[in-house]
Formats: structure tokens, C-alpha cells, sequence
């Protein structure tokens, strides 16, 4: 992904690093449509569009419903030639969870997903192949648990664990 800055200013991201926020466009052309609504996607939630919020944001938000791990951004960072660290994947999508704009998914207790539908709906994990989908419309639940006294319910994660059928 060949990105250049133009009206660059230094800011001060969530870490303590010094920035560049930039309204990014391609090397001499108008900001395109992606570009523009990828912008205004963290604009909208509160989000300064750094160069790395900026770049992720592309490859998840403008590539319809994904559910990824940091590392398979990462990896798909570094393959658009992006220079950036795992640990700005995570921290990146980590900011991009509290602000709403991503629901993390603990399917197997060790690694997470991040779903960019926020929605609330259930999902298939695919054990042994590391693989989070979504169960098809018409799983609907009849009655929702009580919450304990003094607490309330904060969202409900429906996780299916699935295996490969054993052949005989």
C-alpha cells in the first residue's frame, strides 16, 4: 500500500510516540473514496487518524465483514508493505475495540478475534483450524438468564465449537 502524506502534523499517539497525522492521499492524486471514508470512520469515533489506525483501518474496515487475529493483520500488513510492529497491531486494535468500532472474540480462551460486525450475534470456531465464522441467521434464544442481583447484562457471546468428524 503506497500512502503519502500531505498537511502532516506531529501529534502524540496513546503510547507516548510522536505521530504523523496526515490527510493521506495516493502519490499525487485526490484522496480517494476509501481513503476519505475510512477518515471519517475514526473521525466519527473519536479517533485521531494516525498514519497506523489509518492504514489498518483500511484493511479491516474496507474489506466488508472480516473477523481477523492481530497476527493475520500483521501478516497482511506487512504484505501491503506497511512498517509496522505486532505490538501496534494490538495496541491499534485494542483502541479500535474500546472505541466500538470492533468486538473482540475470546473463542478459544487463548486467542482473540476481532469481528468489525459489532452486532450481537453468534459465531462458529473452527477448532485445529483456527477459524472464526458466523452461524447463519435463525439461532434465536427463547428466554435470557436473569442477571445477579446489583449487575446487568453486557453483551452476550455465543461461541459453537466445531471439529472435523473423526473418519472410521
Amino acid at each position: 500500500m503506497d500512502i503519502q502524506a500531505t498537511n502532516t502534523t506531529l501529534v502524540d499517539d496513546d503510547c507516548g510516540a510522536d505521530l504523523v497525522q496526515a490527510d493521506v492521499v495516493g502519490p499525487s492524486l485526490p484522496p480517494d473514496d476509501g481513503v476519505q471514508r475510512c477518515l471519517q470512520f475514526l473521525s466519527d469515533a473519536g479517533l485521531r487518524p494516525t498514519r497506523q489506525r489509518l492504514a489498518l483501518g483500511q484493511l479491516l474496515f474496507l474489506r466488508g465483514h472480516r473477523h481477523v487475529t492481530a497476527e493475520r493483520l500483521y501478516e497482511e500488513a506487512i504484505m501491503a508493505n506497511m512498517n509496522l510492529s505486532l505490538a501496534t497491531v494490538y495496541n491499534t486494535l485494542n483502541q479500535f475495540t474500546e472505541a466500538g468500532l470492533l468486538r473482540r472474540i475470546a473463542a478459544d480462551g487463548i486467542k482473540s478475534f476481532f469481528d468489525t460486525d459489532t452486532s450481537v450475534h453468534p459465531h462458529f470456531y473452527l477448532e485445529g483450524e483456527d477459524v472464526l465464522v458466523d452461524v447463519a441467521d435463525g439461532l434465536a434464544f427463547s428466554k435470557m438468564p436473569e442477571a445477579l442481583p446489583g449487575h446487568e447484562i453486557a453483551r452476550l457471546d455465543v461461541i459453537v465449537h466445531l471439529r472435523r468428524k473423526r473418519v472410521m
